[in-house]
């Protein structure tokens, strides 16, 4: 195989990859990128490690065609640093990788491209097509909800149900929940002509390594592909490709509470600033002692947000309209900072009912149009 590369192009196309080659694994196959040259002019880039995958395709001078595995870090590096522009590539009977520039040359090992893992079938005629901005946005409402090594498998990634005319979205673990729904247009592409109806669950790595790969571009369209096992995400030149968590996912409508009985409707922002001031104590690390928890203690129509620990302490009080009893409940911070930064609006209302139930963080003004958010925190036992 022999091929004239031009550095810039190959770094932008190549970068991709990483996702899917970690360099952890102990198979050689696995660390590396599939390189794929055909007559006229075609390059196909693909990393996968059993998991999920990427595949770009590009055109550049094909002066031998072949099939072989070159490790995708040691590839990169030796990109980034060869001098000049053009750089060829030629791989010889031998399996000796030798990357030529100038005066500069670097040889390496590569490996028979047959012995690369065996991909999913990456075409389908069943799926869907959405705008980037649109998935973007609902993701980092969501996302940070995901379940990470939870002992439910289905838990460990972020659900998703599609419809012609909605999509919804739904993460939770053991302590928050956070449900996005969306009413939009959606593409329907199934080649069949059956209706636009899928549930899948998307494993949280995967889910992490999308929200890179796309952009907040409103009229920039992605298009998905479902398969049994996998979906197909096409973004630009990039195939981004993924098994699926295999499971039913949780009745999360029947752990959120729809009838509370204390209200509290506040200043988005000031409540997020109250806590942030709240984390230099509750993340601060004391010998000897445990993190301690943020308070909220509604009285009358003040909030006060405190926090205290062998660190130090801090107070803030911050206006609302309160229906409802008094209230003093405690929360882990961070995770209730997590949960107030996704809800993006300029007013929330903050729905409980007892400092042991779980509390409703839902939009009041200044939320996205036709869409429904509701993120859901566990409160901590406050201590006699």
């Amino acid at each position: 195989m022999k091929l004239i590369l031009n550095r810039q192009q190959i770094l932008c196309a190549v970068s991709p990859l990483m996702i899917a080659a970690s360099g952890k694994s102990t198979l050689s196959a696995i660390d590396g990128i599939l390189i794929e040259a055909k007559h006229p002019d075609t390059c196909t880039f693909t990393a996968y490690d059993h998991e999920k995958g990427v595949r770009t395709t590009i055109e550049t001078k094909v002066v031998e065609e072949g099939s072989y595995i070159i490790n995708a870090q040691k590839f990169i590096s030796i990109m980034r640093v060869m001098d000049g522009e053009e750089v060829t590539f030629t791989v010889d009977a031998q399996l000796c990788a030798i990357f030529e520039s100038g005066r500069s040359s670097h040889k390496m090992i590569a490996l028979k491209g047959e012995e690369f893992p065996e991909l999913p079938l990456l075409h389908s005629e069943r799926g869907f097509s959405l705008t980037c901005g649109m998935l973007r946005e609902m993701l980092t409402k969501t996302m940070y909800a995901m379940g990470v090594n939870d002992q439910r498998p289905e838990l460990n990634g972020c659900f998703f149900e599609v419809e012609s005319d909605k999509l919804l979205l739904v993460s939770c673990n053991s302590f928050k929940l956070a449900k996005c729904k969306m009413v939009a247009d959606i593409k329907n592409n199934n080649k069949d002509g059956s209706d636009l109806r899928y549930r899948f669950i998307v494993p949280v790595k995967t889910v992490n390594e999308l929200y890179k790969l796309i952009t907040g571009d409103a009229e920039k369209e992605l298009t998905i592909y479902m398969t049994r096992r996998h979906i197909i995400f096409h973004i630009d030149d990039v195939v981004f490709f993924s098994r699926l968590i295999d499971g039913t996912y949780i009745d999360y409508d029947r752990f959120i509470i729809q009838q509370h009985r204390i209200k509290a409707t506040l200043n988005r922002d000031a409540l997020l600033a109250a806590l942030d001031r709240a984390a230099l104590i509750t993340e601060e690390r004391v010998a000897g002692s445990v993190r301690s928890h943020v308070k909220l203690q509604l009285e009358g129509n003040v909030l006060k947000v405190m926090a205290s620990s062998a660190a130090g302490s801090t107070y803030d009080e911050i206006e609302m309209e309160h229906e409802g009893s008094d209230l003093l409940i405690a929360f882990n911070n961070r995770f209730l900072i997590d949960s107030v930064r996704a809800c993006e609006a300029e007013t929330i209302r903050l729905s409980m009912s007892a400092s042991t139930l779980p509390v409703n963080i839902e939009p009041v003004e200044g939320g996205a149009e036709n869409c429904e958010d509701i993120f859901m925190v566990l409160p901590v036992r406050l201590k006699e």
